[in-house]
């Protein structure tokens, strides 16, 4: 899958409803989507277990609900935690075709 692929099947996926999207690399790493339908926690890890990495929005101020978990749990995030949707969507063309975030996109390493 390439990179504007699977932000398209991001795209879709939250068209639909469905607000957590995952890619599973060959080599172990998980890049997870979980989207209100504005905002979005762009993670990346090394397997299960990793405390990984996440896309963040340095300055911003309050938080935003709606995100829905795969299991149904709706959970409420800090703005600085999370970016605009359409940000979320160019971590994932890059990430999926180069393997990092994009040079301008600001990362918080949680490990």
């Amino acid at each position: 899958m390439t990179g504007p692929e699977a932000a398209e099947l991001v795209s879709n996926q939250v068209g639909k409803g469905t607000l957590t999207t995952y890619f599973e690399s060959d080599d172990g790493r998980i890049l997870t989507v979980v989207t209100n339908g504005i905002r979005a926690m762009v993670m990346l890890l090394w397997g299960e277990g990793d405390p990984g990495e996440h896309a963040v929005t340095p300055g911003a101020v309050g938080s935003s609900d709606g995100y829905v978990l795969e299991n149904g749990q709706v959970d409420t995030y800090e703005d600085a935690d999370t970016v605009p949707l359409a940000e979320a969507l160019d971590i994932v063309r890059s990430i999926i075709d180069s393997g990092t975030p994009p040079s301008e996109a600001s990362w918080n390493v949680d490990r």
